[in-house]
């Protein structure tokens, strides 16, 4: 008797390896694979400037990501009472001062620009066709930082304007492989049927990028979720987000497909080193403790030697 949906998926001839670059950019779910990724130890970079989630917002960020162009007085706004940021960001970049913010996104975009140029794999997140233009730039927003809402025009981009985006990406970048999903988490706040075309366009747009270039290819979270993993048990208590036990399944799907099988080892010793990394001792002057960090540091000592393209500072885990 079957009693799920099964989701065949091809893994990719070319596949991820650790002395590979990632770039993580989009929505919620590039956070959520992006982290665990870099808490493996991958060359990972996620979300340079916080959530996207359209494709003219993504386009926007790469190129600046391709540029470097530092941000400027030109690109601060006020976002609340003594906070300031830009449309380029998510509101965890909000600063006290002009002064302070554009040296903080200034320093981050450095980063990520050198990161970006020597990264192999780039993959993209798509949350949603709908998008907020900001009246008086003409500016399509990665975040309105709950500014009035009259300040903002609500458009929807259509399948061959997101396809327009999300093609020149990969036209300019004829050195990267893409990876390119759309995000299972539901907008409802656009509403169950708009939801449902927003998903659709996307779809639709990233099938016609997959059919046009030879260095981009689709992995399919939106399905695995709505229709393998088709349960509110999946869910968290808002209906919208995965839960993790969901996450983790997407995550274990998605290296099945993306990473290289060769890599498995590395992973598990990676992984085995993490848990090691974030034990916090009850008794730290105890002798249990004094060979717990001997085995530790034998544990980093064997991974330098077998596994030298791990990036042991990625796993403690954070996601940036």
């Amino acid at each position: 008797m079957i009693l799920q949906t099964d989701i065949k998926i091809q893994p990719m001839e070319q596949t991820v390896r650790y002395a590979n670059g990632l770039l993580f950019l989009g929505s919620c779910f590039a956070d959520e694979v992006g982290s665990i990724c870099r808490g493996l130890g991958f060359h990972a970079l996620v979300n340079p400037f916080g959530v996207l989630y359209n494709a003219a917002s993504i386009a926007q960020s790469v190129e600046r990501l391709q540029n470097g162009k530092p941000f400027s007085h030109d690109d601060v706004i006020e976002v609340g009472e003594g906070q300031y940021c830009t449309f380029s960001h998510n509101t965890a970049f909000w600063r006290p001062s002009e002064t302070n913010l554009l040296e903080q996104v200034n320093k981050s975009l450095a980063e990520a620009h050198e990161h970006f140029v020597k990264v192999q794999w780039v993959i993209i997140s798509l949350g949603t066709s709908w998008a907020f233009r900001h009246k008086q730039s003409g500016l399509v927003v990665s975040n309105c930082h709950k500014l009035p809402a009259n300040q903002f025009e609500r458009v929807f981009l259509p399948v061959e304007q997101s396809f327009k985006y999300l093609s020149e990406i990969v036209a300019q970048h004829p050195d990267k492989q893409f990876i390119f999903t759309v995000s299972p988490l539901r907008h409802l706040k656009d509403g169950l049927h708009e939801n449902q075309l927003s998903k659709a366009a996307l779809l639709l747009a990233v099938d016609q990028v997959c059919k046009a270039f030879g260095n981009v290819h689709y992995f399919p979270a939106y399905e695995i979720l709505l229709d393998e993993l088709r349960d509110y048990r999946f869910y968290k208590e808002d209906m919208v987000h995965p839960t993790e036990q969901a996450v983790r399944y997407i995550w274990e799907r998605f290296a099945d497909f993306a990473i290289d099988p060769k890599e498995k080892p590395a992973m598990k010793a990676a992984s085995e080193l993490k848990q090691m990394l974030q034990h916090k001792p009850i008794f730290p002057e105890s002798e249990a403790y004094r060979l717990f960090e001997l085995k530790k540091q034998q544990k980093i000592a064997e991974i330098k030697e077998k596994y030298p393209e791990i990036c042991l500072e990625n796993l403690s885990g954070s996601s940036n």
